[in-house]
């Protein structure tokens, strides 16, 4: 994937709202920004550094990201180090555990590899207009003294009004444990990142997921009461799923970036097993595939529904884990569930030591990570969803023997979908 400007760059309000990943906006006149031929546009996004890796909730940012550099202008990414320290207290219940500076540098390092796989960085021997920057906001925030920061950012800023932001009212409404004062600080953290990066990199322009509105507004007045700064604000929509269940989570959590997290197979079949009326949506989404062939036809079959998701998969795992790996995944996933061959690399797998038989299935489905628990693995099983190779399971005391060994391997199987393989030896 090229991430050089296009000699003939397309709008990127325009791109964006064809795959439909325009959710609000703060100026009916945002599209005009980005007109090809116009100045260049600096935006940013925040991505929050509680983790050493994103999840794939954070995909509709990077792509947006990636866009906006297709279509000839800046990222900029912030990692919150400063406001990671405070907590984000939107679409959140209950505050998030306070991380140290170290956790939080060391989490920052980790997303910054991960990001650059889709948004190019570019080479510093041969610098680009378009190339992105990633900054710590910890490196300004951190140096903030207190006074000042009360008494020249604090009169612009209404207790009243920013206990109406839907990010703090959900909070004080019986639905979560309430809302800390330093929670309450982080509107006014972020609101103040954005003034600083347009005094300092000519940013205009901020990204970010509908429940980010708020804080991106606050940002907004913020730069016009204290720069004269004429700032906008784009937001992309919530991913959800056509079932109802929450986007980015299998059975086991989250569906991470980091492929220690979650293995390039799993990954891969994550998006081989989408709800069928999420495929084209997600095809727009997670992909850099023209938005007409993300179209299912109206009348599209079994087959070319598999077909486009076989597709989806393919071609986000290779974005995020590169060809290879997403070759690796197509392969053993075609041989698995069409050959059984469950032999391939790619197929999860892990050794276990012979000396260790018999071992109870409940604990081994839980190390295999295909169950979250022994409840859930029991659960499974007294479900009729678990087999041995191809034998199944009605037992929760099952224990797994020397004869349960084919080919040097076990297979325990979940549902239609899942496999791990225990190699033995």
């Amino acid at each position: 994937m090229s991430n050089h400007a296009p000699e003939n760059p397309q709008n990127f309000f325009d791109v964006m709202n064809a795959r439909g990943l325009v959710a609000q906006t703060t100026d009916e006149n945002i599209r005009n920004r980005f007109a090809p031929g116009s100045a260049q546009v600096s935006a940013y996004c925040g991505f929050d550094p509680t983790a050493d890796s994103l999840h794939v909730g954070s995909l509709v940012p990077i792509m947006g990201l990636a866009h906006l550099q297709r279509c000839g202008h800046r990222p900029i990414i912030i990692v919150g180090g400063g406001t990671g320290m405070v907590g984000d207290p939107s679409g959140k219940t209950e505050a998030r555990k306070m991380l140290t500076r170290e956790q939080i540098d060391h989490n920052a390092q980790c997303i910054a590899a991960q990001i650059a796989r889709v948004v190019s960085f570019g080479d510093p021997q041969n610098p680009r207009p378009t190339d992105a920057i990633m900054l710590n906001n910890a490196d300004w925030l951190a140096k903030l003294n207190w006074i000042d920061m009360l008494r020249d950012i604090g009169p612009h800023f209404s207790v009243n009004r920013m206990l109406t932001m839907d990010s703090v009212k959900g909070r004080m409404t019986g639905e979560g444990d309430g809302i800390s004062f330093l929670e309450f600080n982080y509107m006014i953290m972020q609101a103040y990142d954005f003034v600083h990066l347009y005094k300092h990199h000519r940013c205009t322009v901020q990204l970010g997921g509908q429940d980010q509105w708020g804080n991106i507004v606050m940002g907004i007045e913020l730069g016009r009461r204290t720069a004269a700064a004429d700032l906008a604000g784009l937001t992309f929509p919530l991913v959800t799923k056509a079932d109802g269940g929450k986007f980015g989570k299998s059975e086991q959590g989250n569906i991470w970036l980091d492929a220690r997290r979650t293995s390039p197979y799993e990954f891969f079949q994550f998006w081989r097993n989408v709800n069928d009326a999420d495929v084209s949506r997600y095809l727009k989404y997670f992909t850099f595939l023209p938005p007409e062939e993300c179209e299912l036809p109206a009348d599209a079959d079994g087959g070319a529904i598999n077909a486009m998701k076989e597709k989806l998969a393919f071609e986000v795992t290779q974005l995020i884990h590169g060809e290879a790996e997403a070759r690796a995944a197509l392969d053993s996933a075609k041989k698995a569930f069409g050959e059984g061959d469950v032999t391939g690399d790619a197929i999860p797998h892990a050794p276990l030591d012979p000396a260790k038989l018999p071992a109870s299935l409940l604990d081994l489905m839980v190390e295999a990570q295909l169950a979250a628990s022994k409840g859930e693995a029991r659960r499974l099983i007294q479900g009729g969803g678990v087999k041995l190779h191809d034998d199944k399971i009605t037992d929760v005391a099952q224990t797994i023997t020397s004869n349960h060994i084919r080919d040097g391997y076990v297979l325990v199987r979940v549902g239609k979908k899942k496999l791990f393989r225990f190699d033995v030896g």
